[in-house]
């Protein structure tokens, strides 16, 4: 089974990559300004048609699938590009494809030709996207916070809440941001180009996602193909380290050498080499597993993500070691990497979380495997 991408994929690769060739430094840009994101840079990205890659052509988008934003997520995680792609196409424009409904037909449109930015709201302080919200709907109406919320300059919300109808479950809702009734407070966070935000709700509008009831199937699906995508993202985050050490090594000179010679210095290149290829086999196979709708997504998902969490962390600390002095300071970029890989780490659950995801769909294989010998 060949698990690679084809020619069309690797061409929209070297597209995306001709786009984001500049990312680090427009970040750079990014954080004198203070704007909430380059918006020359989403503009380029938008007319390229990359904002409507997965969205169906019937509702205005390209009608690419999950192997093409996988390819364009692994270039956005190398350049560090600061735009709400991760918010607003990998997680907004998939949440509203998986939930349906009219608000999903109004909002994906808009998602297509660039009109609107989306971001998902989930988490209520440490929770993570499958925790029951604290968030409440009354009457048509949300109530409560959530908190950290990614890239909140954005124009909608999805949000996930209870109401009185669903006896303890939840449901997803969509909120319009700049409504009245919601309040957004910007929040500091280790990362400091991915800007985010408390978000307060006190009586704003908002229309329903999904059948009644159905939060939590929603978010476990939701789950697994935001792990898949952010695996994509931190493989390619990983590689931008891996290149940049071995670029340093070849050049840097130390007590008349180049670094490079040292066998401390390729061990290390060495161990950063192996994981990232390790990640890169889970994150191939989750993938296939995504654009095909395997039964096997749950098990590829958090495979990958552990996978590729376990690589951009490792890349990047090493890589701020492997620089030496220069690694430790603002100019360079080694601490903005480190600061992505910490905040992707954290977004869509711990490593222990995803760890008992694994275990859980490790079980339910077996259990399966074990139903059908027995038949």
């Amino acid at each position: 089974m060949n698990f690679d991408f084809s020619e069309e994929q690797q061409a929209l690769r070297e597209q995306a990559r001709r786009l984001f060739a500049d990312g680090r430094s427009r970040a750079r840009r990014l954080l004198d300004s203070g704007d909430a994101h380059d918006a020359s840079l989403w503009t380029q990205l938008v007319e390229m048609g990359l904002s409507a890659a997965a969205i169906p052509e019937p509702l205005g988008g390209v009608g690419l699938g999950a192997l093409e934003l996988c390819v364009v997520a692994e270039e956005a995680g190398r350049s560090l590009a600061p735009v709400p792609f991760a918010s607003s196409v990998l997680y907004a424009t998939e949440a509203l494809k998986l939930a349906g409904g009219a608000a999903a037909t109004r909002w994906l449109p808009k998602l297509a030709d660039g009109s609107a930015i989306g971001t998902v709201a989930f988490t209520e302080g440490h929770g993570t996207w499958d925790a029951r919200p604290t968030a409440r709907v009354e009457n048509g109406r949300l109530f409560g916070f959530k908190e950290p919320v990614a890239d909140p300059a954005a124009d909608f919300a999805i949000v996930s809440a209870t109401s009185k109808a669903l006896n303890g479950g939840y449901d997803w809702w969509l909120v319009d941001l700049h409504a009245e009734g919601v309040v957004v407070q910007a929040i500091d966070t280790l990362d400091c180009l991915r800007r985010h935000a408390r978000i307060e709700f006190d009586g704003a509008p908002v229309a329903a996602l999904g059948q009644l009831g159905d939060g939590a199937r929603l978010a476990s699906r939701m789950l697994d193909i935001a792990a898949v995508l952010t695996a994509f993202e931190q493989l390619g985050g990983a590689e931008a380290q891996l290149e940049a050490c071995v670029d340093y090594a070849k050049t840097r000179r130390a007590f008349g050498s180049l670094i490079g010679v040292n066998q401390g210095v390729k061990h290390r290149l060495a161990d950063m080499y192996a994981k990232i290829q390790l990640a890169r086999g889970h994150c191939y196979y989750a993938a296939w597993a995504l654009s095909t709708t395997a039964a096997q997504l749950p098990l590829a998902a958090a495979g990958a993500r552990l996978a590729a969490t376990d690589a951009f962390s490792f890349a990047a600390e090493e890589a701020i070691e492997l620089h030496g002095g220069i690694g430790f300071t603002w100019d360079n970029d080694c601490h903005l990497y480190y600061r992505r890989a910490r905040l992707l780490a954290l977004t869509l659950g711990n490593r222990s979380r995803w760890s008992d995801r694994l275990v859980r769909a490790l079980c339910l294989r077996r259990a399966n495997a074990s139903s059908e010998a027995a038949a």
